[in-house]
């Protein structure tokens, strides 16, 4: 496997039938659970369990994509092919912004 759209693909081989009659609503709230768990063990240093949960997020992510009919290859490159959307530079050289406080 060699891409995000060959992973996309296999993801809905799988899964899009029944993430499909699950509904995007639902769907989502998975996915959403999921993130909840990626920033858990963020916030914990759970350095071993950090794979699984970002593979988990990303194919919850990509699950979505396909249930909206986004070819999230394509989008994410059309994006970000070039650089920074913004300054359109690699690394970006925009402006830091400041960080969000934690509350």
């Amino acid at each position: 496997m060699s891409g995000i759209g060959e992973f996309q693909k296999l993801i809905e081989d799988i899964y899009l039938e029944r993430d499909a009659g699950r509904g995007l609503e639902g769907s989502t709230l998975w996915f959403i659970e999921e993130v909840g768990e990626l920033v858990r063990a963020l916030r914990r240093d759970e350095r071993e369990n950090l794979e699984e949960e970002f593979g988990d997020v990303f194919a919850w992510l990509v699950s979505l994509a396909s249930i909206s009919g986004v070819d999230l290859e394509r989008v994410a490159f059309e994006k970000y092919g070039r650089g920074c959307p913004r300054c359109h530079q690699t690394p970006c050289s925009c402006p830091v912004p400041q960080a969000r406080s934690g509350g």
